[in-house]
């Protein structure tokens, strides 16, 4: 369940909910989990905005953006990574209406150590999440029949 922070320079978007909205659901798609309420209510995007005097490459421009997702170890293989890279660079362009801005859009790929993945107020290994997640599907297969 992907956590995705994206750092900007205030104003940076039109409208940084929808942005959440899509860089969540973007990495969501690509990391192939069910579509169910439990991977859909827990893999959430914040955007950060920042006053413009805070960032700055060595020339001095902070006309940046950084993105930093955060996984569960394993969940986003070679490909996965080089996809969700590409689809969040070009959301990130594209609610800056700034295609320039692909140039300028850091993604860093973090994965959670083991067992450090914390929810509903737990610390889950991978195997307890995949269970949870079962279990779930179940209940949900189960209410629909």
């Amino acid at each position: 369940m992907p956590m995705i922070d994206i750092y900007a320079p205030a104003g940076t978007f039109a409208d940084p909910h929808a942005l959440a909205a899509a860089a969540a659901a973007t990495v969501k798609d690509v990391e192939g989990v069910p579509d169910i309420p439990m991977f859909r209510s827990n893999t959430a995007a914040f955007v950060h905005e920042l006053p413009a005097a805070h960032l700055s490459d060595v020339d001095g421009s902070g006309d940046h953006v950084r993105v930093q997702v955060l996984t569960n170890a394993g969940a986003l293989d070679r490909e996965k990574q080089l996809v969700v890279v590409e689809r969040l660079t070009a959301l990130v362009a594209e609610a800056a209406g700034d295609a320039s801005l692909v140039d300028r859009t850091w993604v860093l790929l973090t994965e959670a150590a083991p067992g450090g993945w914390g929810l509903w107020g737990h610390a889950h290994t991978d195997e307890e999440l995949v269970q949870a997640a079962r279990a779930e599907i179940g209940r949900l297969q189960q209410n629909a029949g």
